[in-house]
């Protein structure tokens, strides 16, 4: 063997040499105790309700049509202007033309007084919407309290493992004997 071969075999020797001291094995521990880490999660989230409230409204009035009025007015006119003489006359057609505008207004808005506008109250839906603070509890793992040949261990684990759990148990001697 070459020297440069000794000193890699050598340099693998020393490298080997924990692993040649370690042992390392399965076995099983028993539980004792499994207590959830749970954790309180803040998640907002936005709640909603509807109320009915009493909103005034204003109506407007119907249409009304002035033609009526308008041709009873010229009938009633021509009317009262045959009835009479001189001034008498003169009376006599605007009298015509007003009880004749009345007539025709009345005739064609079908007898529908003239109307003011109205207020009434109607129920109006509103919706209100606030955010409120809601929480979730989540389970961030497992405190497991297990034996092991008569030492009591805690671990922080992902899950439950149920009645047994399995170790990874290593062997090594200790150091500078």
């Amino acid at each position: 063997m070459n020297m440069h071969t000794k000193l890699i075999v050598t340099a693998l020797g020393f490298c080997a040499l924990p692993f040649a001291q370690a042992s390392e094995f399965a076995d099983y521990g028993r539980v004792i105790r499994v207590q959830p880490r749970v954790e309180q999660i803040r998640q907002p989230r936005e709640e909603c309700k509807t109320e009915y409230v009493q909103v005034p409204v204003q109506q407007q009035p119907q249409q009304r049509s002035a033609g009526g009025a308008i041709i009873g007015g010229i009938a009633g006119a021509l009317l009262g202007n045959q009835v009479g003489g001189g001034s008498g006359r003169a009376a006599a057609t605007a009298a015509g033309a007003i009880a004749g505008a009345v007539v025709g207004d009345r005739v064609d808005n079908n007898g529908r007084p003239v109307q003011a506008q109205q207020q009434y109250m109607q129920e109006q839906a509103v919706r209100q919407c606030r955010m409120v603070d809601a929480y979730e509890s989540r389970t961030m793992g497992y405190d497991v309290t297990y034996d092991y040949r008569g030492q009591t261990y805690t671990s922080l684990m992902d899950r439950d493992p149920g009645q047994r759990i399995r170790l990874r148990v290593s062997v090594e001697p200790e150091r500078g004997q």
